[in-house]
């Protein structure tokens, strides 16, 4: 396959995940990100900006690790056990941007502060999806 029908192929598998579950749980993450940080009294003008982050690096961790841990489209899902760390980038490309946006927008952070910052759960998100598919992958062979 060429570079571009790889990545409209790790868009597609991208796309297994349980989306419904990660939006309630990103929901819940950052409402409770939101609820500690107005009881403790940590008001700021960017009060938002960290429950949004959490809400978003919950969301992309249980939509692209579901995604590699249950069925969907045969040929997607034999693609992305093919190629463990390919599929997962297109979420955690996903995760940078949208994460840099709320940092940027939502809170006092500049654009390179906020691009520094969301290099951290991307990474995190790509390690962790990248060693699950890895795992799943070695474990059918």
């Amino acid at each position: 396959m060429s570079g571009r029908e790889n990545r409209q192929v790790a868009v597609a598998a991208a796309t297994l995940g349980p989306w419904k579950t990660a939006a309630a749980v990103g929901t819940v993450v950052g409402g409770a990100a939101l609820a500690v940080d107005v009881i403790t009294l940590h008001w700021s003008l960017d009060i938002l900006a960290g429950p949004v982050s959490w809400a978003l690096f919950s969301f992309f961790l249980v939509g692209t690790v579901g995604g590699r841990l249950r069925g969907g489209d045969r040929r997607l899902r034999r693609w992305a056990d093919a190629h463990p760390w390919q599929s997962v980038l297109p979420a955690s490309g996903a995760l940078l941007v949208l994460n840099t946006l709320a940092l940027w927008l939502l809170g006092d952070h500049g654009l390179f502060g906020a691009l520094f910052t969301s290099l951290l759960p991307a990474g995190a998100l790509l390690a962790v999806a990248g060693v699950v598919g890895a795992v799943k992958a070695a474990r059918k062979d």
